[in-house]
């Protein structure tokens, strides 16, 4: 395992661990497996391990977790404040509590404002005490170092950088966008000023993996290094040297075991010129398919007509970037076969959705568009037909 220095010299495995996407079973998490997987991260080196509030019963798990291993002190813990449900300086107390409690620990050793999206968010938050609030917490010991999480446009990132003393930050970045969100302008300006960037969606989410064209998935499988996709998505991140760590979703040992694999070797500067050739061919093959730049960050939901966004963008843009038939599978099986389905044309358009997306997209008109191009009236009819003899097939059977 590679590993880089944050702001106070302490070195940070180049791979952390996303912890939001580990196995779920039944109404939470499958604890056994979950255990397994961060025992072995933590035996190939991985110390960076990163979870959040609003990842709903991610911070019990990591709780379970370190009482069942012991291994709490030998990690670097990362949570986030939900600054967005803050209304007053008790709730930020309470909310920071609550978190050690779920978490079974007295100190959280990276602490993330989540998802500032601009720079009134955290105006809002100065108001109500929170830079005081820090400097006693990190006077304590119970908050070692303080940060944020970013999703928005490269102007608003350099707002919030310069706003603050941070200790390091958090961003959205991946070969894909490159000069969107923070983007590589954001990176730079992070590093300029001492502040360690820690990596999120590497992968677009997955996909940059599951989601490739055929054409991207052929050129991937032939090139002489034998790279998978995930690979050269990372190694692309480590090449840089103002990158300090990449967060990979883990939620299997050989995932967890390929990673590290790649995180042993892959140093800032190990890629060829051939090599970043590649990635600009690989990047205009994806551009071509791609419908929806959705990532399935799931931070448009829950719609209030219960419209299952990421899942309907997921479908739409596999029918273009795959085949029409994997598309039309993946949305019969996972939107159209629910109980509850969360069909496009439950949308009312009341925007709620797009001013949380942080990739800015107008999503009540990307679901028309979803709608009439890839689901048009003649599968909605087959699909409703199905839905009644399915439906009542299972009323009966209770009956």
């Amino acid at each position: 395992m590679l590993y880089r220095n944050d702001r106070y010299g302490n070195p940070i495995s180049v791979l952390g661990f996303g912890c939001m996407r580990f196995t779920r079973k039944g109404s939470g998490y499958d604890v056994d497996k979950a255990e397994a997987e961060f025992r072995r991260a933590v035996e190939l080196g991985v110390n960076y391990f990163d979870t959040a509030y609003l990842y709903t019963g991610n911070e019990a798990l990591m709780g379970e977790i370190f009482t069942r291993t012991g291994l709490r002190d030998k990690v670097k813990l990362a949570t986030k404040l939900p600054q967005y449900l803050i209304a007053s300086a008790d709730a930020i107390e309470k909310y920071f509590q609550e978190e050690l409690s779920r978490l079974k620990t007295d100190y959280v050793d990276y602490y993330l404002m989540h998802m500032l999206t601009d720079i009134a968010a955290w105006e809002k938050l100065k108001k109500l005490g929170i830079e005081e609030w820090i400097a006693k917490k990190k006077a304590d010991g119970s908050i070692r170092q303080i940060g944020f999480s970013f999703h928005g446009n490269t102007e608003t990132f350099l707002e919030i950088l310069n706003a603050y003393d941070w200790d390091f930050c958090q961003i959205q970045y991946n070969y894909m966008d490159e000069n969107s969100q923070a983007g590589r302008k954001g990176l730079k300006a992070a590093a300029e000023k001492g502040i360690p960037v820690i990596i999120m969606e590497p992968l677009r989410g997955g996909k940059l993996v599951n989601l490739l064209p055929e054409k991207a998935k052929s050129m991937i499988a032939k090139h002489e290094s034998g790279r998978s996709a995930a690979e050269w998505g990372l190694r692309w991140l480590w090449d840089q040297p103002e990158v300090t760590c990449v967060l990979s979703g883990m939620n299997s040992l050989e995932m967890v075991e390929e990673n590290c694999r790649i995180a042993s070797d892959a140093d800032v500067g190990h890629l060829t010129p051939e090599d970043m050739q590649f990635y600009r061919d690989l990047k205009a093959i994806i551009n071509e398919k791609t419908k929806v730049g959705c990532t399935g960050c799931g931070y448009c939901l829950p719609c209030p007509k219960g419209v299952d966004i990421p899942g309907i963008f997921r479908s739409y843009n596999i029918m273009y970037t795959e085949s029409k038939f994997a598309g039309w599978k993946d949305y019969v099986q996972a939107i159209a076969f629910k109980q509850k389905p969360g069909f496009a044309t439950q949308c009312i358009g009341c925007g709620k959705c797009a001013a949380h997306c942080p990739q800015h997209i107008d999503i009540p008109s990307k679901l028309k568009e979803a709608e009439k191009h890839a689901f048009p009236p003649l599968h909605r009819a087959v699909v409703s037909i199905a839905r009644k003899v399915m439906f009542r097939g299972a009323k009966s059977k209770k009956g």
